[in-house]
């Protein structure tokens, strides 16, 4: 089993985080791993039932989707959210909590300019924001918080899906959460030995 680590793609609604997501997952399920995908909507809809759209309620959604993918990441397993994550504080707490847990955290910023998300938007949702008709609307009447430096940035909308997957796939395997062919995995250092032998012997093993 691999180091556990997260991609966590962070962006306005309709940047691509979904799209661009599914082509990631499929080539950690390619290495024969399994993947937890952790997606914002869905959280929300069970995990995170009852909270609006407030700052304090946003921030605490997000909170418990890092601290969801920290418990996977510790077991080693790869995550990837897909949610808006508006605020740049509450992202980097999401980060201490991953890393904290021995996870890596990649984070993939998908970057798209308003004119754009507004062609895209075949629900109209952009144009009823702007017009004032629905309230809290990230990125038109809420803010968005841009990353000051994401492990990727992914420019979509002049990026194809595939294109922008790709960056994302790059950097994981230069950053070592994925092995090429033939590579195999870099043995434990004396530390992570000695935490491992402490857990065993707290068990009753040793």
């Amino acid at each position: 089993m691999g180091k556990g680590f997260t991609v966590w793609f962070t962006g306005l609604s309709g940047s691509g985080k979904t799209a661009i997501s599914k082509f990631v997952e499929k080539e950690i399920l390619k290495q024969g791993r399994e993947v937890e995908v952790l997606d914002g909507d869905v959280v929300r809809t069970h995990i995170s039932k009852g909270l609006g759209f407030s700052k304090e309620d946003r921030d605490a959604h997000i909170s418990r989707l890092g601290w969801l993918a920290s418990r996977f990441s510790h077991y080693g397993v790869p995550v990837i959210t897909a949610a808006i994550s508006p605020y740049k504080d509450i992202r980097n707490n999401c980060r201490q909590m991953i890393t904290s847990a021995g996870g890596i955290m990649v984070e993939v910023y998908c970057e798209c300019d308003l004119d754009t998300l507004v062609k895209r938007d075949v629900k109209g949702l952009y144009k009823k924001a702007i017009a004032g008709e629905i309230k809290n609307f990230t990125g038109v009447s809420d803010p968005y918080e841009a990353p000051d430096n994401p492990e990727v940035v992914c420019d979509t909308a002049k990026e194809t899906v595939e294109e922008s997957a790709q960056k994302v796939i790059d950097k994981l395997y230069e950053l070592g959460c994925l092995k090429k062919e033939g590579e195999t995995e870099e043995p434990y250092s004396e530390a992570e030995k000695k935490e491992i032998d402490k857990r065993l012997e707290a068990l009753g093993y040793l």
